[in-house]
């Protein structure tokens, strides 16, 4: 099996790096492994707000109803059926 690694590099103040550093000791990780660990937490955060859409309890309502409803075409879209629905037939 073949490994790759990939390098990410980050530039920081030294205030900011003696806080990691610090942090990274309090877990006893290197700093290294304790910035992998809070970078790829956060990623993970990251993709999972963006996965998940929360409504209030009114527009929860209001989507259910929009659900519930039969569906009615304005009329752009009957427009727009009937001009595809002609290129088809040709």
């Amino acid at each position: 099996m073949t490994t790759t690694t990939a390098r990410l590099d980050l530039r920081l103040d030294a205030h900011d790096k003696r806080r990691i550093a610090k942090a990274a000791a309090l877990r006893g990780l290197p700093v290294s492994a304790f910035v992998r660990q809070a970078v790829l937490r956060e990623a993970d955060n990251a993709i999972a707000a963006d996965a998940v859409v929360l409504l209030s309890e009114d527009e929860s309502r209001c989507f259910l109803a929009a659900l519930d409803a039969p569906f009615q075409p304005n009329e752009r879209l009957r427009q727009a059926m009937h001009n595809a629905a002609a290129l088809v037939s040709r």
